[in-house]
């Protein structure tokens, strides 16, 4: 802004406001503010139409158009409902640009409204929120089609290009409530997070499905390799029903660690309390050893010790062997970003947060505009690489050279 704009900026605020003015009232629900915003709209109106019509209101016209009068139009702004007057043509050729035809309400305010929907607000809690923020009645049908409108961003989002390749790629679910042919259903919805080359995070997609498998994790991962990722050193998952099979099939080079604190809690499920901590102790000695070999000797005498009163938790360990253990081939620093899907849980545990506020879903699109909306939010704060990510990234310069 020019210092000739910021001068008169500053003598007309010395205008309004002296040591009289009551600064209380002037920015009141309909103080002198708002009756200031509603002249300020009006002579910008009435401007427009001086240059749309070639002379002043009391000049002579050389034109056949002429003022007709004035009509009524109510706009809803982050300060309350204006009641404008918007001056017309004879011609009905006019067409403001600071207040559009058919345009209720000013830009920011959409913003708004996405923001709360964005908060797990349904449409009617929205209606109340603008009512009572500005005094405004809107309809739910126009907060549908405020929130509707980001519908092509979210597919877009969904389809577009990736990483070649991503380091380490997490996987996790929520469960939300959704209508569906008149039945309200839980359905799961997938969220895959990567982690890129230079560690930053980026969340690569959603899928949201009754049932999880072979064949629906086959078409996630084929849709991201068409979408550009060549390539995922690392998955972390749950033990997900047909998560490795679809990764050996589009992914065959990658490494899949399932989440070492899933594998504990499913162990512990049935365990009696009494013998609850002695043996979770046992169990650390599994997976805090320093190499395979020593994890090995430590489940066979877990075995021993255990297994006539918990036969399934030695079998489920042994079972998933190799998808348990690969955490052991790296460093310290590269473990603890893999052994866990905590840095997903982290993500999910936010966007808990906003469905459990919805309760129920109307659709399954109302699904991905909230949780879209809300992931937004979240990643802009996602500026800098994940910690230690320089020492990790030297150690998978070298195991996996050639593929980065």
């Amino acid at each position: 802004m020019s210092n000739t704009n910021q001068e008169k900026i500053k003598q007309a605020v010395d205008l309004l406001i002296d040591k009289d003015t009551d600064l209380t009232s002037f920015f009141a629900k309909d103080g002198m503010l708002k009756e200031l915003t509603k002249n300020l709209f009006e002579r910008a109106l009435k401007a427009e139409m001086e240059e749309h019509l070639g002379y002043s209101k009391y000049g002579r016209a050389e034109t056949e158009n002429s003022r007709n009068g004035i009509g009524r139009k109510s706009l809803l702004t982050e300060g309350g409902v204006l009641e404008l007057e918007v001056p017309r043509d004879r011609n009905a050729e006019f067409a403001p640009v600071l207040v559009p035809k058919r345009q209720t309400r000013i830009d920011g305010l959409d913003q708004k409204i996405l923001s709360l929907y964005a908060k797990g607000m349904s449409l009617s809690d929205i209606k109340i929120q603008i009512q009572e923020l500005y005094g405004a009645e809107i309809s739910e049908s126009l907060i549908s089609r405020v929130t509707d409108n980001i519908m092509d961003e979210v597919r877009s989002w969904q389809n577009r290009p990736l990483e070649t390749v991503y380091a380490i790629v997490y996987f996790d679910a929520l469960i939300v409530k959704v209508r569906q042919d008149k039945r309200i259903i839980n359905k799961a919805v997938y969220v895959a997070l990567g982690i890129d080359i230079s560690g930053k995070k980026d969340i690569l997609g959603l899928w949201i499905s009754e049932n999880e498998g072979a064949k629906f994790w086959l078409n996630n991962f084929t849709e991201m390799k068409n979408r550009g990722l060549k390539d995922i050193l690392i998955a972390c998952s749950d033990n997900l029903t047909g998560m490795s099979e679809a990764i050996s099939a589009v992914y065959p080079e990658t490494e899949h660690q399932l989440c070492i604190v899933h594998q504990i809690r499913n162990s512990l499920t049935y365990v009696s309390y009494k013998d609850r901590k002695e043996l979770a102790r046992d169990l650390k000695l599994v997976y805090s050893s320093i190499t395979e070999e020593e994890a090995l000797v430590a489940l066979s005498e877990f075995d021993l010790k255990w297994d006539k009163q918990y036969p399934h938790i030695a079998r489920s360990w042994q079972n998933n062997w190799q998808n348990l253990v690969v955490f052991l081939q790296y460093p310290e620093v590269i473990r603890r970003i893999i052994y866990t899907t905590n840095t997903i849980e982290g993500l999910n545990s936010q966007l808990r947060k906003v469905t459990n506020n919805k309760r129920v879903f109307p659709s399954d699109d109302s699904v991905f505009k909230t949780l879209y909306l809300t992931i937004n939010y979240i990643t802009a704060k996602w500026t800098m690489p994940i910690q230690n990510w320089g020492e990790a990234m030297a150690h998978f310069l070298i195991k996996f050279e050639g593929r980065i």
